[in-house]
């Protein structure tokens, strides 16, 4: 099986997010496992999820859904961060660093979005 989406920009500025976020967490309090830990793995990892899928579907239309779905995860992701630096789990370092990450991943989601909507023959990457 030839897994191109690793070779995308998009796919790996997504990975290292989720490896950021799960670094991050793992000095979460233990209490938060099963709260803000989770929610936050979960939606990061989700971005990187559905890009892979949507592209794997083959079909442009469903391709753009689940991108959709990746951004909604995203914006999950930012407000997580949000809440845990506001919490003192993370430093405002660590903040910036994971939020200008959400953010060069969401510029890519929607340029892609744009993209394939403007380009009826583009199935998948």
């Amino acid at each position: 099986m030839d897994d191109k989406y690793e070779k995308l920009p998009i796919f790996k500025d997504a990975h290292v997010l989720v490896l950021q976020i799960y670094k991050l967490t793992k000095s979460f309090p233990p209490d938060e496992k099963y709260g803000i830990t989770s929610q936050i793995r979960r939606s990061s990892s989700s971005v990187v999820a559905n890009i892979i899928e949507g592209n794997a579907r083959g079909y442009r239309k469903e391709f753009i859904n689940f991108l959709l779905i990746a951004t909604g995860s995203l914006e999950e992701t930012k407000y997580f961060l949000l809440l845990s630096r506001d919490l003192g789990y993370i430093s405002e370092i660590e903040y910036t660093n994971s939020h200008k990450q959400t953010e060069n991943v969401g510029k890519q989601l929607n340029g892609l979005i744009k993209y394939l909507r403007a380009n009826n023959s583009v199935k998948s990457l």
